[in-house]
């Protein structure tokens, strides 16, 4: 997949590229709703033999405005151009959202972006979204921009889950906060997934006969410390189930920083270094201090035993999860 992290004034692109239908957003998450305007882009790239594009901003906005406040991001930039990659798309583009970008008007970003340099034929959005400065640049003055510079627009409305509530990355990151797993993964459309590096720990899961991937997400990360049923994706895509404990680790210590601590069953290697993906199918408990470490251990073994039966009837959620976490 080609991945393009820099503007039009420095990489131009490829004439291959040229003239394609381009998907426009933050997609942080890639949920259901997402997909909508990302499958009609794929869908009308299809019917008219064009490549098809996702043209989105790095790093978050918010993150540029609230440096103070990050936000979770349900998908960073590597997760998000898998996901991307694994729906059909062949080509993202990662725009710098800074300071100058955030000052440009929305009459510059049509013409210097989407006609001058990706030469768009369709533009594909969401029915709120807004561009430029002052986010001036609505769906109105996408379409006659479009009327003007020749390209189609093609607005879609907010995708609303079973229950006709509106499916949005704030929602999702709500109920992770609870560890409402089951509720997350039905609303994307596929396992929520975790990307990192193996780091060493204190390897007291190993003295306890459970040794843990351990690995280190996001400060600002929402999920509900607790005990959730997992698979493990190595980098060389083997899949192994198991169960990790996301948290603080309050029996064993009193400041610890948040880890993910995964262990992957029937598996004796050594992951130190490796980037991979955990992808969460169900909360088991919440987090709990024990009176020792005995009794620790007597629960993670009930765990695993929970965390197995869990796993061992689940099917793919939708061809994309079957990409992601099968």
């Amino acid at each position: 997949m080609t991945v393009f992290h820099r503007n039009e004034k420095k990489t131009p692109l490829p004439d291959g590229l040229k003239g394609g239908v381009v998907a426009i957003g933050n997609f942080d998450g890639v949920h259901r709703g997402h997909q909508t305007v990302l499958n009609r882009a794929l869908d009308l790239a299809e019917e008219r033999g064009v490549p098809a594009l996702v043209l989105t901003f790095e790093p978050h906005p918010r993150s540029l405005f609230q440096p103070a406040n990050p936000v979770f991001r349900l998908t960073p930039a590597p997760m998000k151009a898998r996901l991307l990659e694994a729906m059909g798309f062949q080509s993202v583009v990662e725009y710098p959202f800074d300071r100058d970008f955030s000052q440009r008007s929305p009459e510059d970003f049509v013409q210097s972006i989407l006609q001058d340099w990706l030469g768009a034929s369709e533009v594909v959005t969401g029915f709120d979204f807004h561009f430029g400065k002052g986010r001036e640049g609505g769906p109105a003055f996408l379409m006659d921009a479009g009327r003007r510079h020749g390209f189609g627009v093609t607005l879609l409305d907010a995708f609303r889950d079973e229950n006709a509530e509106v499916v949005s990355s704030s929602r999702i990151r709500a109920l992770l906060a609870e560890g409402g797993i089951a509720e997350v993964n039905g609303l994307l459309g596929y396992r929520f997934t975790v990307e990192a590096e193996v780091i060493k720990g204190k390897q007291l899961g190993r003295q306890l006969g459970f040794p843990t991937a351990n690995m280190a997400l996001q400060p600002e990360a929402t999920l509900r410390p607790g005990i959730y049923a997992v698979r493990l994706r190595r980098a060389d895509g083997v899949i192994r189930d198991g169960v990790a404990s996301f948290g603080y680790r309050p029996t064993v210590t009193e400041d610890g920083a948040p880890l993910l601590e995964t262990f992957v069953f029937d598996f004796s290697g050594d992951l130190y270094g490796e980037v991979c993906a955990v992808s969460f199918f169900g909360h088991l408990r919440d987090e709990w201090k024990f009176d020792g470490l005995d009794a620790l251990v007597t629960q993670i073994r009930k765990d695993e035993q929970d965390a197995r039966a869990m796993l061992s009837g689940v099917r793919p959620l939708s061809a994309l999860d079957q990409k992601i976490a099968f």
